[in-house]
């Protein structure tokens, strides 16, 4: 076989025309244009999985008729795995490929398109010769009727709006495309121009996003020194209900319900979402590990390190919102606790390790099922816990002098700057120990590597607050069920947790809960009134369309509730600890 040379890469010219004949039912058609081509096989390639999101999708899936031609010869694509077309080329310079593709997934993870717009995630949209990752290509974009926007980060060519430039595969499969007639305005901040692109309607207030954005923006560049971008996008879908986003290298893709910014509670968690998924413009698509990058499009990418990647964008997703005063000090710490709660409750955290979490992703975190809560973590939620704890060690053992900030700035220009290339899991805990001045190994082996439980008190601590659980002097009784409600108004076992009264004593998820002691459930949330914990009741169910009765022993709920507040007579190197870890 001759595969393709370097000569032969540096020469081939690769455009791209998407069309939208049949938008209304959820079609883009393709055309791909190689020519100077200068090998005998061509091998074009589909990605199985978008970055951002560890979860193989078999986005050729959604391919279909694909067909080749050169000039007017008919070729034969030949498919010899999943992802992989096959064309014989031997004395062919130019040939055209045509395909389309079924995009019905509405989600910031995958493509869709109506007659309303189209939303092209674009590792699931354009195929790609293989061994020509390093290739340019121009995508023209011919919009279905009536549509009047293309908004992407990919730069235009010779103005025109319609017509865009993708250096190398590696930005085009890191570069959404939105067409159709959005919402678009803008502002500038940290020297980079913003566009916002909004899709759906809402009951948002430009001015004050642009306003609000631009604060985040600012104190978000302010942490590495520098805003690698010219151009940077949000995307922004706005549905009934809605949530998630998806970073990429010079925009993010966010989902919002699009009623949600007339709440403060709904506003401030929009700006949350925008700040987590800006943040990561630095920390993974710039700060990476180092597997994640080059990326391999046909296979899973492994790392033990999410909780890195993830998770300290969740926690700064909480802090820099803090650090624009828009909210009080109490709005963080709630949204801080809010994180202890979910890791705290989760039988999964005896269990899972945060670096197991991280590795498993692909097999776990996108694939819950009835029983994840009583075998995985989430590598988000601890890991912001992790950042938190860490955070606060340095700026206490370094006597305010640093922070966490110090540390993420040192990586950055360290790995992705200096050394061009990204950080091993020992690389990240040197630099850690670099600035809280000490080693680090038991901290690992721990919270780590390790389950052992989380010493909230410890870390918060340092700055002079402490944990109390609301629920400590409870007495009420819990059987330990997730239960959802039928169109049919059957009270159904979604999830058993793991060491409680149901767990022990049998009942299963997809039970149908119908009385215990022979008094019909009609809401699950009374069904243990007058109970108490060490009561033995009956349980009728059915399962598998039969009646079934399960003798069951209450136990007491144990699940917690924690608050954060101020230690009495905090002392001066506590309040110092707060004073900068809080901005305040």
């Amino acid at each position: 076989m001759n595969l393709p040379t370097s000569k032969a890469q540096n020469t081939t010219i690769i455009s791209y025309t998407v069309s939208f004949p049949e938008a209304q039912a959820h079609y883009a058609d393709i055309e791909m244009h190689i020519s100077d081509l200068n090998q005998d096989i061509l091998d074009l390639k589909m990605p199985v999985w978008t970055p951002g999101s560890y979860l193989v999708r078999e986005f050729a899936k959604n391919i279909e008729s694909l067909s080749a031609a050169a000039r007017t010869k008919p070729l034969a694509p030949r498919k010899i795995n999943k992802n992989t077309w096959r064309i014989t080329t031997k004395g062919i310079s130019a040939l055209t490929i045509k395909y389309r593709v079924y995009a019905n997934e509405n989600s910031v993870r995958t493509s869709y398109i109506d007659a309303s717009h189209a939303f092209l995630s674009t590792s699931g949209i354009f195929i790609y010769p293989a061994n020509m990752m390093h290739q340019p290509s121009t995508i023209n974009i011919k919009p279905y009727k009536g549509w009047a926007q293309v908004s992407t980060s990919l730069e235009m060519v010779n103005g025109d709006p319609f017509t865009r430039r993708a250096p190398n595969y590696d930005i085009l499969f890191d570069s959404p495309i939105e067409v159709g007639n959005q919402d678009v305005f803008g502002f500038n901040a940290s020297g980079v121009k913003y566009e916002v692109c909004m899709y759906g309607g809402g009951n948002y207030d430009k001015e004050r996003i642009k306003k609000d954005l631009h604060q985040i923006v600012e104190k978000e560049a302010a942490i590495y020194g520098e805003n690698p971008n010219s151009h940077y996008v949000f995307i922004i879908h706005n549905h009934l209900k809605s949530g998630g986003g998806l970073e990429h290298l010079s925009s993010t893709v966010l989902g919002v319900s699009r009623d949600a910014y007339g709440t403060e509670k709904g506003y401030k968690n929009f700006l949350a979402l925008a700040a987590h998924e800006h943040f990561h413009l630095w920390n993974v698509k710039r700060l990476r590990p180092v597997v994640l990058g080059p990326f391999d499009y046909d296979n899973e990418n492994y790392t033990t390190n999410l909780w890195i990647a993830e998770g300290f964008t969740e926690y700064y997703q909480e802090i820099i919102v803090r650090r624009t005063n828009l909210y009080p000090v109490e709005n963080y710490l709630d949204a801080l606790v809010t994180e202890f709660n979910i890791l705290e409750n989760l039988p999964g955290k005896d269990v899972q390790t945060v670096a197991e979490s991280s590795f498993d992703a692909w097999i776990k975190a996108y694939r819950p099922n009835e029983n994840s809560a009583n075998s995985t973590i989430s590598y988000y939620n601890k890991g912001a816990i992790i950042g938190m704890m860490l955070d606060l060690e340095i700026i206490n053992s370094s006597g305010g002098k640093y922070s966490l900030d110090d540390v993420m700035k040192y990586m950055y220009t360290e790995y992705y700057k200096t050394k061009k290339r990204g950080y091993t899991d020992g690389e990240f805990k040197k630099g850690f120990e670099k600035f809280a001045g000490k080693k680090l190994d038991d901290f690992y082996k721990k919270y780590i590597n390790g389950l052992t439980p989380v010493d909230y008190n410890q870390y918060l601590g340092y700055a002079g607050y402490k944990i109390t659980d609301e629920l400590a002097d409870n007495n009420d009784p819990a059987l330990g069920l997730i239960t959802a409600t039928n169109g049919n108004k059957k009270v159904i076992v979604t999830s058993v947790l793991r060491g409680t009264a149901a767990y022990i004593d049998g009942i299963n998820v997809n039970d149908e809960l119908v009385a215990i002691d022979n008094n019909p459930i009609t809401d699950a949330g009374t069904m243990l009134d007058g109970k108490k914990p060490g009561d033995k009741i009956q349980v009728s169910v059915t399962r598998d369309g039969l009646p079934l009765t399960i003798p069951v022993t209450l136990l007491k709920n144990a699940r917690v509730k924690y608050q954060i507040v101020p230690v009495d007579n905090a002392t001066p190197q506590q309040l110092q600890v707060r004073k900068k870890w809080l901005s305040l």
